[in-house]
């Protein structure tokens, strides 16, 4: 079977990993000129325990199979990584419920290792950490996510797939019992193929608009959220990851580190409607008071602006946080493709799981 899976990303090229080590011909077509330019480019590298989710939603299940999944590909293909743990921490009694809900749906969830800790155990813990409460979850992660999606890349070309950056797909036809994809570009072609998988992120949504036959009700609306990241001066001041008590639209301002050790905080949550990768030097004001709610010794001056992100989310201002999105022949009824939108956070986490997901829908 040739298989065409659009977009490059790391969900993209999950899928056509996935697809080849089943044995099919795998294209990923790129209209960028390389992998992960996009989202997979511009996140915090957190590989997520599993515990913020609906029990029984997508989000569930494929970021707690695709942690454990990640793991172990990134420990057999010497991809780095560092499982450092991570504090979710409560600063005021409504937040300590909060973190206690948080709890109890990983556990629903099977999140390993998850502990409720009061202020004194945390700061055991993190000495530079005030908090009421915290939720300690040891399952959680970084990872560097270039290393990865090249890994991803090599194992597609080591099974005989391909990459065509510069290659954007136009639309999509029907052609018997497979696809006519119409790419544009420089080599402005089409190809026919058995199956089609569209991961193409911010432009998911255009796509499946210009799929022959694909209802146009059935396509979700595209929201933008803008999430901006501040780097920080000075030695790291904390050893695990530090998340605040989760706010509309995301998971709260927080630290992270990197493989190197070093902090930087991010994201907020910005709605947009065009994809800006400017950071507000102002918005540093905002994050200085959000951070020193949970790290009071935070310098003045420590933070400078440093990158943004933009999240392709199905749910805007005040709606509860949309579940992924897979829409395939079993839904749609038609054969050979599938539809992914909303694939945001934890994309990254779950990208291996998910992969899985769209090849059995495929029946590959």
């Amino acid at each position: 079977m040739i298989c065409l899976v659009i977009g490059a990303g790391i969900v993209g090229l999950a899928v056509g990993r996935a697809l080849a080590l089943r044995g099919h011909e795998v294209i990923v077509a790129e209209a960028a000129d390389g992998i992960g330019t996009g989202v997979s480019s511009r996140n915090s590298e957190v590989i997520h325990g599993g515990m913020y989710y609906p029990a029984g939603s997508l989000r569930a299940r494929h970021c707690v199979e695709g942690r454990r999944q990640l793991y172990a590909y990134c420990a057999s293909h010497g991809v780095p990584h560092a499982r450092i743990g991570k504090l979710i921490v409560a600063t005021t009694e409504l937040e300590r419920e909060a973190i206690e809900a948080i709890h109890r749906r990983g556990v629903a969830n099977g999140v390993e290792g998850l502990e409720l800790l009061d202020g004194g155990q945390a700061r055991a813990l993190e000495p530079n950490l005030a908090c009421a409460a915290a939720l300690l979850s040891p399952e959680t992660g970084i990872v560097d996510s270039h290393a990865l999606m090249l890994a991803l890349q090599g194992d597609i070309e080591d099974r005989g797939g391909a990459l065509a950056f510069g290659t954007p797909v136009e639309a999509l036809r029907r052609d018997g019992t497979g696809w006519i994809a119409r790419f544009g570009g420089a080599a402005a072609d089409e190809v026919a193929v058995d199956a089609v998988v569209n991961a193409a992120s911010f432009g998911a949504q255009a796509l499946a608009r210009a799929t022959e036959g694909y209802p146009e009700a059935r396509v979700p609306r595209l929201v933008l959220a803008k999430g901006n990241y501040f780097g920080c001066t000075g030695r790291p001041a904390f050893r695990h990851l530090i998340y605040p008590a989760p706010v509309e639209g995301g998971l709260g301002i927080h630290l992270t580190l990197d493989l190197a050790g070093r902090m930087r905080f991010g994201p907020d949550v910005e709605w947009t409607e065009i994809a800006d990768y400017e950071v507000d030097p102002a918005r540093g004001a905002l994050f200085t008071a959000a951070i020193r709610r949970y790290w009071p010794g935070l310098p003045e001056d420590a933070l400078f602006p440093d990158y943004a992100g933009i999240r392709p989310k199905l749910s805007g201002p005040g709606e509860p946080a949309a579940d992924f999105m897979i829409d395939g022949p079993a839904e749609h009824g038609l054969s050979g493709l599938v539809h992914l939108f909303g694939i945001e956070s934890p994309g990254l986490t779950s990208s291996l799981s998910l992969a899985g997901d769209v090849a059995d829908r495929l029946g590959a």
